[in-house]
């Protein structure tokens, strides 16, 4: 494989996205989620997706355009409350999701770019992440068609731990603010997020950037996530609306009145 991993656009970075796949999508809400690839997948038109990403986007941005014209078939996720749609599907028997708890979520990730099969965490134990029954997918009647199995835990000194498996996808889409040509990558701010876990995951990982720079210009002590977890790198084109950075809940307090 060439060191040069720069692809031209989007649509190429994902034109071997099969029907089914897995894929770990970075982002936390709107920020720093990779939109420009999600943007091509969608053109794509492939189906049956397993996602796994921290949240959905929302009905009209992000994962949420992907849900809107049902391409996820199942949803590995830790919050999604910001999605109608999302919740009509899953529901409605359309959408298999299984919750996780966010920290356990980026382990998995984290552990299985590791190479780690599995990891022991007291997140969850006493409850129904633990002992299994979470409502994974429903049928058409609203009935509970697939629930979460038990999980093996085991005591550790005394507290007690329960077993998670780790996570890699077929394919994982990220962004970065800035990428070299050989893949290292530098993540701006809160925009890091799930981003560098979502990369290790995937066994092929594409990323978009806002800029990309020529090997040996990046101080390899400010590089986040070194090239070998990339396999692919799309420069994000100015002014490209597919890339654009949306604010999903803009909160201002009242102008305060001069003199006051």
């Amino acid at each position: 494989m060439s060191l040069d991993k720069v692809v031209v656009d989007a649509v190429e970075a994902v034109a071997d996205v099969p029907e089914g796949a897995s894929v770990a999508v970075g982002g936390f809400g709107l920020c720093g989620i990779p939109s420009a690839l999600i943007h091509a997948l969608l053109e794509r038109g492939v189906g049956g997706l397993r996602m796994v990403s921290n949240n959905c986007g929302v009905d009209d941005w992000g994962l949420g355009l992907l849900l809107r014209e049902s391409r996820i078939a199942r949803m590995t996720s830790s919050y999604v409350g910001e999605n109608k749609e999302f919740a009509r599907q899953y529901l409605a028997g359309e959408l298999e999701v299984e919750l996780v708890p966010q920290g356990t979520l980026a382990e998995r990730l984290r552990a299985g770019g590791a190479g780690i099969p599995g990891f022991y965490t007291p997140a969850g134990v006493g409850t129904q992440v633990a002992e299994g029954g979470l409502p994974w997918r429903y049928d058409a009647d609203g009935q509970v068609a697939l629930s979460s199995p038990p999980k093996e835990t085991r005591v550790f000194g005394d507290r007690e731990y329960l077993l998670e498996e780790s996570i890699t996808t077929d394919f994982a889409l990220v962004r970065a603010a800035v990428a070299d040509r050989h893949g290292n990558l530098v993540f701006h701010s809160s925009a890091r997020n799930f981003n560098p876990l979502a990369a290790m995951a995937g066994r092929i990982t594409v990323v978009e950037a806002e800029e990309v720079v020529e090997p040996g210009e990046l101080d390899p002590d400010r590089i986040h996530l070194p090239g070998v977890f990339v396999q692919r790198v799309v420069p994000v084109a100015a002014g490209d609306p597919a890339a654009d950075k949306r604010i999903e809940r803009r909160t201002v307090r009242p102008r305060q009145e001069e003199g006051v």
